[in-house]
């Protein structure tokens, strides 16, 4: 038998061991060090099936808990303990955490967000009678007006693509006092630049496809929270509606996830060097990082995030006498060479996308705006072909 102390409690290790060292298996002479990949549809079981015994893999699958094990040590850090569930997407993650608002109840959510998560909340307004308020999340006033009779409150922050930062104590103790659930959409900052938790929030979500797995090739979500009467309900929602995923992909997520600090700390560091460097440059109209500290959110961020993130907003000026920005920007897009056109982000890989018209963002969000998700890549070469498009479109 082994005498090799058992795995340190998460609480007193440092994020960036947590992302290593949890989810291993349990400790024994010849035994792996990382977890094998089940490829079970069912499992053997006789008479009634308690609730800690597997039986069939769409209800719960121990494919799943290495991965939802390290996710819950990350996002519940020192505190008390809470629960991961993986689904099939971040899509599958969304939908759960809207299933939450009733028939004709309200939903708060950002005025920018998600785009796909946007229009899921339009048809739910429109098919379940569900009345949609749309708030400017880094406005907390209007935000803690909007929770007045509210089921739900969905906040970004940093959003989707503006980076408004909320004030998360605020916004997430408002809600709690006025009997508001609450879901935070933690996709940018992930667990190492904010715990949502620790500043009231019911439900963390992920779209694990993006930082989490880190490497362009799995799409997953995740929901992660303390409530066990809250964390039943959403894996009943993740049972019933089958939204379930494969075990390669939680294996390949688990994998990634093992070098999330090093992934992120490099991105976000570059990320503040090109912010600081297309602030200045001459065909940069706007450029929309925390990092900045003339960015509206830079104090905030400063207060309750750990850096800044790795996505950049960017609007490239418009050329002398030219009528059309968004065709400036989309020339700048045809003209990077490193940075890949992609409609992704939180990839090993640099990425670059002018975002669309698409949902309720049509109206404030800028059609020219880029939306820049910064990799692992020496800087110096993403700067230069960054400067070089910007100055040759």
């Amino acid at each position: 038998m082994s005498t090799t102390p058992e795995h340190p409690e998460p609480s007193a290790l440092a994020p960036a061991t947590i992302v290593v060292s949890a989810g291993r298996p349990a400790r024994a002479q010849g035994g792996h060090i990382n977890p094998s990949v089940p490829m079970n549809s069912t499992y053997v079981s006789r008479g009634v099936v308690t609730p800690d015994e597997l039986s069939y893999a769409r209800g719960d699958n121990d494919a799943w808990h290495p991965f939802e094990e390290a996710l819950a040590a990350l996002e519940c850090g020192g505190g008390e303990p809470g629960e991961a569930l993986v689904f099939s997407s971040g899509m599958a993650a969304i939908a759960a955490a809207f299933a939450l608002v009733p028939d004709g109840g309200t939903l708060v959510l950002p005025q920018h967000a998600y785009q796909a998560g946007m229009v899921l909340a339009r048809q739910i307004s429109e098919r379940h009678g569900v009345t949609l308020r749309y708030v400017d999340i880094a406005d907390t006033d209007a935000v803690v007006a909007a929770l007045d009779g509210a089921d739900l409150l969905l906040v970004e922050s940093p959003t989707n693509p503006m980076l408004e930062v909320a004030d998360l104590p605020a916004v997430l103790g408002a809600a709690r006092a006025a009997g508001v659930r609450s879901v935070v959409d933690n996709t940018f900052a992930t667990p190492l630049g904010q715990r949502p938790l620790e500043h009231g929030a019911d439900v963390v979500l992920h779209s694990v496809t993006k930082y989490l797995a880190g490497h362009s090739d799995v799409v997953l979500g995740a929901l992660v929270t303390r409530d066990a009467g809250l964390a039943a309900t959403l894996r009943e929602h993740r049972t019933l509606h089958g939204a379930i995923a494969g075990p390669f992909e939680v294996w390949l997520a688990l994998r990634g996830l093992r070098t999330l600090a090093l992934r992120f700390e490099r991105a976000q560091a570059s990320a503040a060097e090109l912010a600081r460097r297309l602030a200045e440059h001459p065909e940069v109209a706007e450029v929309r990082h925390p990092s900045l500290p003339g960015d509206p959110g830079h104090d905030r961020a400063k207060a309750q995030m750990n850096g800044f993130g790795a996505i950049i907003g960017v609007r490239p000026k418009a050329r002398a006498g030219a009528a059309d920005p968004v065709g400036r920007a989309d020339a700048v897009v045809d003209a990077v060479r490193l940075w890949l056109p992609a409609t992704s982000l939180g990839g090993v890989e640099s990425m670059l996308e002018r975002r669309r018209r698409w949902g309720t963002e049509a109206a404030t969000v800028p059609e020219d705006l880029l939306r820049l998700s910064v990799g692992i890549e020496d800087v110096e070469d993403l700067w230069q072909d960054l400067d070089q498009a910007l100055r040759t479109s």
